[in-house]
């Protein structure tokens, strides 16, 4: 498992530290808490920069393709961008994605769990979501963490380790 403690995009959250909890609206009307889980299902959060762009939509593939795999483990996948609900709906509907697309608009969660970060394209800085991921166990604590996600295979070594929990 090439999880890793501590980086810039998780700097403030050591894994078996309680998981920062969260309200968020998602994809087709609904809210989901990570509170909603604890004491039934592992959760499994990746935070992507937008919908419907080449390597956020790869990863969201590659979670899809996984989806039962990770039903099978006890575990919940939720995706978590900026992006409006609508959006969403869209993004999830083209893909036929099968797993829950939370709406952080205004970047609370995106902050508590430090993945709001400056960025540096072609000289201009600007505040985005740094890719992440986050395994969480059913206790609420943070299982493994994966900053700065290279998107291909990452599904699959997300399962892996949900699987040994």
């Amino acid at each position: 498992m090439t999880a890793v403690k501590k980086s810039a995009a998780a700097s403030t959250l050591d894994i078996g530290a309680s998981a920062p909890d969260f309200s968020m609206p998602t994809d087709q009307g609904g809210k989901v808490s990570l509170s909603d889980f604890l004491g039934n299902k592992h959760v499994v959060l990746y935070f992507y920069p937008k919908d419907d762009t080449p390597g956020c939509t790869l990863e969201a593939k590659e979670f899809r393709d996984l989806q039962q795999q990770f039903a099978k483990a006890d575990t919940v996948v939720i995706g978590i961008s900026k992006d409006s609900v609508a959006s969403h709906d869209k993004f999830k509907g083209k893909y036929e994605l099968g797993f829950i697309l939370a709406s952080d608009e205004h970047s609370d969660a995106c902050e508590r769990y430090g993945v709001w970060v400056e960025k540096n394209m072609y000289g201009k800085k600007y505040m985005g979501i740094q890719r992440a991921t986050f395994l969480i166990d059913r206790d609420g604590k943070l299982a493994a963490i994966w900053p700065k996600v290279k998107v291909e295979g990452h599904a699959a070594e997300v399962l892996a380790a949900a699987k040994k929990l």
